[in-house]
């Protein structure tokens, strides 16, 4: 984590008091000094894996589309297909 930044922004989170004992609870299980650095520690290790899960289905999806265009698309074959189709042809 980057601890050498400048704070400059407040979130302000209203909570039940069940929730805060909760979560207070697993701070100190966890070894986090601070309340704040525990909610900053799990607030950015979840939201980078929400990051990375989107990033993974965004690629799945593009892949996908990729692939389905080239299989059953209707594009003309490109110069470098044409030359190795030829270059096939004079070998058999």
């Amino acid at each position: 984590m980057e601890t050498d930044l400048i704070k400059e922004e407040r979130v302000e989170l209203r909570i039940s008091s069940k929730d805060k004992e909760f979560f207070k609870r697993a701070q100190l299980i966890s070894g986090d000094k601070t309340f704040s650095s525990f909610i900053l520690r799990i607030l950015k290790k979840e939201s980078e894996a929400i990051l990375a899960k989107n990033q993974t289905v965004l690629a799945s999806e593009r892949d996908r589309q990729l692939f389905f265009d080239a299989v059953f698309g209707r594009s003309e074959p490109g110069d470098n297909l044409i030359e190795a189709a030829k270059l096939y042809k004079k070998k058999k």
